[in-house]
């Protein structure tokens, strides 16, 4: 959603004048570049645990973050508060930082002219609501919890009709809604409105003495239209489909072996063993394994693997980054080649390109970095079920949990939690409780053959990296030559 400037100003009570004010102050004792960023954000959520809501509720956050750039150091502070004095406390306390002094100045010296030794273009204009990338029909924030309840109630009723295993269902609807306004050195001003809403069951099973669990989820920008009668069936069939092959499945004879990742959730993959090699700060920095590796052949010709801002609806889209750039579709790897990390402002004047709209933070408690959005490769032009049949022996995965990156060498292991083995080129008996343990780089290079079926995960998926945000990811059918796969 995007409101005229007029609604951000009151909201955070402030002005153009008052911000050039902050602007000035932060800068007066030096540094090339300041911004403003301030946040009001709404949360709520519902669990629904045997049958009934147990425990709900709602708060608001509320304040502003300053930033300062000076040469190669940075000063942040922020305030829970936008009083003119508390504000000009955090602008003062961030330009000290930046500085590095441990006290202030008593003397004015004069700072860069609007943060000219920024590289690349200034994002000037106004926001346009018909170019938003999450519009809304029912707000959050006026919903009754009497509406949301019974997509709940329905989800339970329609996971238990399906299974008579399942012991308990725990239901959950989370949603934020934040306002944001941002403002900087170089007079640029953004501002929206974003929401999130989320829905997922988590289902537990039990057969003779065993116990299967599975979670669904569901995470959009949008509005509470997102919850349907068609979506809790959608997510009922989800939550049981499988849990035969769960409660069959054993841990295969462990060794190297061609690996298909499964379309989807398989995503994660990529988004934690090669997206996080991408951020910018990371090669910057000289800790990545990719951070000599511009425009070289980093895998086959043909694959493209993208990072991507402008999914409308999307979890991890944005109209524009937490820096005020707008979000785009950014090209990481090009027909196999290297083509561009993932920047914000900083790591794009380090490199002297243009930002990728990859600045984000998890609130205005923090300062923004390279992050990522929505990350996935292209489709190729293999039948998902060519792929199978042209391994004779290997491992085929579909859904993976938590896991591990060395972002400096590559390396990383991944828990499976569902997967086949394949034998003679079919899927047989069902896995779980295994590794897949590879590196990266040389993963990428073993890429044989690439799906026509491109899935974006449309679950909950949260990225961590010193901070939280909200993001998605996405694979078609992979085929990988060789990964360690950990099994008896």
């Amino acid at each position: 959603m995007i409101h005229p400037e007029q609604h951000y100003l009151d909201i955070f009570q402030v002005d153009v004048s008052r911000m050039d004010s902050l602007v000035a102050e932060a800068l007066r004792h030096g540094g090339d570049y300041c911004d403003l960023y301030f946040e009001n954000t709404t949360y709520g959520n519902l669990v629904l645990r045997d049958g009934a809501v147990t425990s709900g509720g709602r708060h608001i956050d509320f304040g502003v973050g300053i930033r300062v750039l000076s040469g190669e150091k940075t000063g942040y502070a922020y305030s829970e508060s936008t009083a003119q004095e508390d504000m000009l406390a955090c602008a003062r306390a961030a330009s000290a930082i930046a500085d590095g002094t441990s006290a202030f100045y008593e003397h004015s010296v004069p700072a860069a002219a609007n943060g000219s030794r920024l590289v690349g273009r200034r994002f000037r204009g106004a926001p346009n609501p018909a170019a938003d990338r999450y519009p809304v029909e029912i707000h959050w924030r006026t919903a009754e919890s009497a509406t949301l309840i019974p997509y709940l109630q329905k989800l339970e009723t329609a996971i238990r009709a399906r299974d008579s295993r399942v012991v308990k269902v725990i239901g959950a609807i989370s949603w934020q809604v934040t306002d944001v306004l941002m403002y900087n050195s170089l007079k640029e001003c953004k501002y929206e409105t974003r929401p999130m809403g989320s829905f997922s069951a988590t289902v537990i099973f039990q057969q003779g003495g065993k116990v299967e669990n599975k979670t669904v989820s569901r995470s959009f920008r949008t509005g509470v239209e997102m919850l349907s009668d068609d979506l809790v069936t959608e997510m009922a069939e989800q939550a049981v489909k499988g849990i035969d092959e769960r409660f069959e499945a054993r841990r295969p004879k462990g060794g190297q072996m061609p690996v298909v990742m499964g379309a989807g959730a398989s995503g994660i993959l990529l988004h934690e063993a090669m997206g996080h090699a991408f951020e910018a700060d990371f090669n910057r920095k000289g800790t990545s394994i990719f951070s000599d590796k511009m425009g070289q052949q980093v895998c086959p010709k043909g694959i493209q693997i993208i990072d991507d801002g402008t999914l409308k609806g999307n979890r991890g889209a944005l109209n524009f980054d937490d820096e005020g750039v707008p979000a785009q579709k950014t090209y990481m790897v090009e027909d196999g080649i290297l083509t561009s990390y993932l920047h914000d402002r900083i790591s794009a004047r380090h490199y002297g390109v243009s930002p990728t709209g990859n600045g984000r933070r998890e609130s205005f408690r923090y300062a923004p970095i390279p992050r990522m959005r929505a990350t996935y490769m292209e489709s190729g032009d293999a039948a998902p079920a060519d792929i199978v049949a042209s391994v004779p022996q290997g491992i085929y995965v579909d859904e993976f949990s938590n896991g591990q990156v060395k972002i400096g060498e590559g390396d990383f292991t991944f828990f499976v939690k569902s997967g086949f083995l394949i034998e003679n080129g079919r899927l047989t008996a069902p896995v779980k409780d295994i590794n897949i343990i590879g590196n990266g780089p040389e993963a990428l290079r073993d890429v044989l053959a690439v799906g026509n079926d491109l899935a974006i995960d449309p679950g909950t998926w949260t990225c961590g990296k010193e901070q939280s945000v909200p993001v998605s990811c996405g694979i078609p059918t992979v085929l990988i030559k060789n990964l360690t796969v950990g099994g008896e």
